[in-house]
This record gives structure tokens, sequence and C-alpha cells, in this order.
């Protein structure tokens, strides 16, 4: 491909040519820029269409992106996470949808979370500590709360588990109930 057919520098050919006194000149170009696929109208047509759009995975994101992925996580049932003595730091991170690393920071500023280490250092995270986990990330990511104010939450209200469990529980039900008035209506 010869330099002046390369589609990324059409706009600043049209400008050239938008100079000069060429108006024919000028349309034949565009109409050639229209027949290419440039850089631009790729990134154009993936911030129309999501299902294109390409996210990097880097930065932090969003309060918008933070809650809208909140309510994805994947916890397991309580049978079937308890059939399970252990789960590894990386099964724990896709179950929450988080970084490693954030999982390692809750685990030092929560005194709640105890996982065990080998002598590797590898993390495995108890059945029990994946539903403190479960607490803390309501906490901090659900009902927005800081870390120092989570963890006041955690050491005034002896009961915050139980408490947690009634909300889940709650929930389910309130999900439960607008299914079956949406099928009904």
């Amino acid at each position: 491909m010869l330099k002046e057919d390369h589609p990324v520098n059409v706009g600043v050919r049209l400008k050239k040519l938008k100079t000069a006194d060429n108006p024919p000149v000028v349309e034949e170009v565009a109409a050639q820029a229209t027949e290419l696929v440039t850089v631009d109208a790729v990134e154009e047509i993936q911030e129309t269409d999501p299902v294109l759009k390409i996210k990097s995975g880097r930065g932090r994101k969003s309060i918008r992106q933070i809650s809208e992925e909140a309510d994805l996580i994947q916890i397991p049932e309580d049978e079937v996470l308890f059939q399970k003595h252990y789960y590894t730091m990386g099964e724990v991170a896709e179950m929450f949808r988080v970084n490693q690393s954030l999982l390692r920071f809750w685990e030092a500023e929560f005194n709640i979370l105890q996982p065990k280490k080998n002598k590797k250092g590898d993390r495995y995270f108890r059945p029990i500590d994946i539903k403190n986990l479960h607490l803390i990330y309501h906490l901090l990511r659900q009902r927005k709360y800081t870390i120092e104010g989570a963890k006041d939450f955690l050491k005034k209200n002896s009961k915050a588990e139980e408490k947690f469990e009634t909300i889940k529980k709650l929930e389910e039900v309130k999900r439960f109930l607008l299914e079956m008035k949406a099928s009904l209506g």
C-alpha cells in the first residue's frame, strides 16, 4: 500500500485539498475516503455498538461501572460452596470479579478475613472466609461504605452477618416477586 493511499491520513489530505482551489479533487478524495475503513470509523462503530467496544482492563473503574458489576458476582449457593474446604485466591477473585490485589488489600484491612497460607505463601480461602468477603463486598461496593465505615460497622454490629443473610433472603424474595409480577403482567 502506498503512503498516499493510507486511510489514516485521509483527514489531513482533505484539509490540504480544501485550502487549494480544486473543489472537484476534494469531492473525489472524499468519495474515496468513505470507501476506505479508517481508524476513526472503527472507533465510531465501537462506540455505537457495545458488542464491538473494546474495554481496557487498566485504570480505575468509574463508580457506575463498579455498581453495575456489584450485582454480577457469582458466589455459589451454600451447599455447593461448603463442598470444597479451600478455594484458591484466583477462584475467589473470579467469584467476586475483582483483582487478587484487592483481596490481599481487604485481608490486610479487615481482621475477620483469615485465609490459610501454605509454606509458599499462597492464600487459600475457606467457605467462611468467602462469606465474610461477601459481607465486606456488600458493604463497600453495594452500600458504598468507606473502608473505615465498613470496619466500624463490623465492630459495632456483632450480628452483622445475620443481618446480611436476612437482607440477602429478602432480596431473593423481592426478585422472585418481581419475576412473578412480570409473568402475570
